[in-house]
């Protein structure tokens, strides 16, 4: 499996990075080598951040928390929003607006104004105000509906954040880590990995290796979704007892893991896909 999804990001171009001129040095520990003047991305590091990223993915989503996807940028958006409808999660593509987590209660009176506005627009009472004044409604929920349409069902702050572009979304970041919220990130050679707690090193650019890597991620968050239903079926006093507990450090995110054997098999995975 690891193997085949090595080749799989190789062919979908995840290991080029940014130019050697553009790099952070943070990012040294992720970085194959030089070719040219571009960095190529340790893809065995991708694919280890991928695997510790899933682990935790499944347990959060399993203890009933939900997940927000950000990815304003162009290449990322499509995908994004493709992984957040698979899992039934929220997610923003515009823009990040200051306060989405931190000031979550101004946020959700902006959600109430959007289904106040879309009922006006439904029931046609919208139309029956003066011109001017239905004008300015109109573009008033179109704005509304752009920046905040992918968390109108986010009730609550969710349990994991998963960016593409670390640099780009520092202020959602930012955010999170106030609130104590764990964060994935899809970072290229020019981020600092240290804005995340789980970095996933890859080309934030490449439009299939981003869809790649984010459709890995939404599986795991539907495995975590499965795992919640059976346990509220078959043992709600287990997973009453499981959600008290209190989030262990994310340096041992990787959970039951066996770090020797994620070795292994993501460097077979990485020799296999040179090879061909």
């Amino acid at each position: 499996m690891a193997k085949e999804l090595a080749r799989e990001l190789i062919n979908a171009g995840a290991h080029f990075g940014h130019a050697v001129s553009r790099w952070n040095p943070k990012m040294s520990q992720y970085i194959f080598k030089k070719h040219g003047m571009i960095h190529v991305i340790d893809v065995k590091e991708t694919l280890k951040g991928l695997l510790i990223a899933k682990k935790l993915l499944t347990r959060v989503v399993s203890s009933g928390k939900d997940v927000i996807f950000v990815g304003t940028k162009r290449q990322a958006k499509k995908a994004v929003v493709d992984a957040a409808a698979e899992t039934s999660m929220h997610y923003v593509t515009e823009r990040w607006l200051g306060g989405t987590l931190t000031n979550f209660r101004t946020i959700r009176s902006r959600l109430s104004r959007l289904e106040e506005l879309e009922a006006m627009q439904l029931s046609g009472s919208l139309e029956k105000e003066s011109k001017k004044q239905a004008s300015r409604l109109k573009r008033e929920l179109a704005k509304v509906k752009t920046n905040l349409d992918g968390i109108r069902n986010m009730s609550r702050i969710p349990g994991v954040m998963i960016v593409v572009d670390t640099t780009k979304e520092h202020i959602a970041l930012r955010e999170a880590r106030s609130l104590g919220v764990p964060t994935i990130g899809i970072i290229d050679t020019d981020s600092d990995p240290d804005l995340v707690d789980i970095a996933i090193p890859a080309n934030d650019d490449s439009l299939k290796g981003v869809a790649l890597i984010l459709n890995e991620l939404a599986e795991a968050v539907r495995v975590g979704k499965n795992l919640s239903m059976t346990q509220e079926h078959f043992s709600p006093a287990l997973q009453t007892k499981n959600k008290g507990r209190r989030r262990k450090s994310l340096a041992s995110a990787d959970g039951s893991i066996e770090q020797s054997s994620v070795d292994d098999e993501v460097s077979d995975a990485v020799e296999s896909s040179n090879s061909n």
